[in-house]
């Protein structure tokens, strides 16, 4: 009976692992998110350009690979894929601010929405 109830167990276990994986590697819809952004690392420099006081002093740490989000708000949506990065760049008196945790939601190759900047751009 133990081994019944422990062959019934496993197999459910693999069951959920099996049903998880294949959630993970479906691909998001592009009409809803748009398609990936292969070169998000460009993007996002690109983007931080007219974000930073210095752009050409930032060090960027990347965090992750983008993943599909949506940052809408109040009921409506905001979809797209958002990264996450550290930056380390000279602020307006030539000192660096230490890395600080920042992301970038992009769609159809541009962002979108800037995150943990402190002012909604």
């Amino acid at each position: 009976m133990k081994t019944l109830a422990l062959l019934v167990g496993t197999s459910f276990m693999a069951m959920c692992a099996v049903v998880n994986l294949s959630a993970e590697t479906q691909p998001a819809d592009a009409e809803r998110y748009g398609p990936y952004p292969a070169h998000y690392k460009e993007i996002v420099m690109k983007w931080l350009e007219t974000q930073l006081i210095d752009p050409g002093s930032a060090r960027v740490e990347w965090i992750e690979e983008p993943k599909p989000a949506d940052l809408g708000t109040k009921g409506e949506h905001l979809y797209g894929y958002l990264v996450h990065f550290k930056v380390d760049a000279r602020n307006r008196f030539g000192a660096y601010t230490g890395k600080q945790t920042h992301g970038a939601l992009i769609r159809n190759g541009e962002v979108i929405k800037g995150i943990g900047f402190g002012f909604g751009r």
